[in-house]
């Protein structure tokens, strides 16, 4: 794993975390705020374990 996935992990990883504090306070509005960024959360972290690359091919029209 590359430096940079293993911030982009840590990072992600902390946003989480956060948002798990957040539930276990009783902090539901915070929470549902944070749904949209959760879903990219588990995005991010299963495309960097998995050393995908999520962004589309330049070279691509999507005509095909």
């Amino acid at each position: 794993m590359t430096g940079k996935q293993v911030m982009t992990v840590a990072v992600l990883a902390a946003v989480l975390a956060w948002s798990t504090v957040m539930t276990v306070l009783g902090q539901y509005a915070a929470v549902a705020a944070l749904l949209p960024s959760l879903g990219l959360l588990i995005q991010q972290i299963v495309a960097a374990l998995g050393g995908t690359d999520t962004r589309p091919d330049p070279g691509r029209t999507g005509r095909e």
